[in-house]
């Protein structure tokens, strides 16, 4: 199994930018789709950014798409999120994810298997 752990999330003002960090341990994520989702107070889990197993080809929900940057660094195993340009709609809990080898559907969270517990962003206008 692999364990994932979030980082980097805070308290920002609307237009400054974070770095998202997701640590992985117990097994190479190199054999791991990863992905990021969120999830506001009274609201599904919803998703932000996924990357394939080589970081040959990324997938963004249309609300951050030009904004946000998804990228892995498998010698280090690691994935990132840089999230620039945040709006206040961007506050959630954000969670990373993986699935082994190739999720049905990068986009659905039913799809991955493991999850991080969550950081938390909050974005003040």
């Amino acid at each position: 199994q692999v364990q994932l752990v979030e980082s980097g999330g805070g308290l920002v003002q609307a237009g400054d930018s974070l770095r998202l960090s997701c640590a992985a341990s117990g097994r190479t994520i190199s054999t791991y789709s990863m992905g990021w989702f969120r999830q506001a107070p009274g609201k599904e889990r919803e998703f932000v950014a996924a990357i394939n197993l080589t970081g040959s080809s990324t997938y963004y929900s249309d609300s951050v798409k030009d904004r946000f940057a998804i990228s892995r660094d498998n010698t280090k195993n690691t994935v990132s999120l840089q999230m620039n340009s945040l709006k206040p709609e961007d506050t959630a809990t954000y969670y990373c994810a993986a699935e082994y080898l190739v999720p049905r559907n990068f986009r659905s969270p039913h799809e991955y298997a493991y999850w991080g517990q969550g950081t938390q962003v909050t974005v003040s206008s």
